[in-house]
């Protein structure tokens, strides 16, 4: 598996700390930065990631900037990306499970480092489930489309 991290200068500790944790796990890190607490915008780190995951150049990424909300919002600007901002195991597991979450977002000044290893550990462990999932994750792929095309986006079927 390959992970591709990012961060900004509010995530800069929280990441050195989490890649030899993923490395240790056999799992390759792409690191695309940042590489120091420099103040530096976060936008350009989370488009990094964005486009490995959506490219398929890394199977998932993580996000940390101060509280992952920047990060999640600019990530799941991207086609194809579902960026999760995560505080506790019980979101990871079920934004993996039920969601397929594929960017994990972190904050790196409201998570402890011990919370934010079990959560990557609980989300990288953590399957998709699909059945009925996938009539969600079918919707959002629909929306995506159509916005991205520049067109209004009405849910068709059943709310069920």
């Amino acid at each position: 598996m390959t992970i591709a991290i990012g961060c900004d200068h509010g995530g800069y500790a929280l990441k050195t700390i989490l890649v030899p944790f993923l490395e240790q796990k056999g799992i390759t890190v792409r690191d695309a930065g940042a590489h120091s607490t420099e103040i530096v915008r976060y936008p350009y780190y989370a488009a990094e990631v964005a486009r490995a995951v959506a490219r398929g150049e890394a199977d998932r990424g993580i996000l940390i900037c101060s509280t992952g909300i920047g990060m999640s919002m600019i990530a799941n600007k991207f086609k194809g990306i579902r960026a999760a901002l995560c505080t506790d195991t019980y979101m990871a597991k079920m934004t993996r499970a039920h969601n397929d979450a594929n960017i994990l977002c972190l904050g790196g000044r409201i998570t402890g480092d011990m919370l934010a290893m079990d959560i990557v550990e609980t989300w990288l462990a953590t399957p998709y489930e699909g059945g009925r999932h996938d009539i969600s994750l079918g919707l959002i792929r629909d929306a995506e489309t159509a916005m991205t095309n520049g067109e209004p986006w009405e849910p068709k079927g059943t709310r069920r």
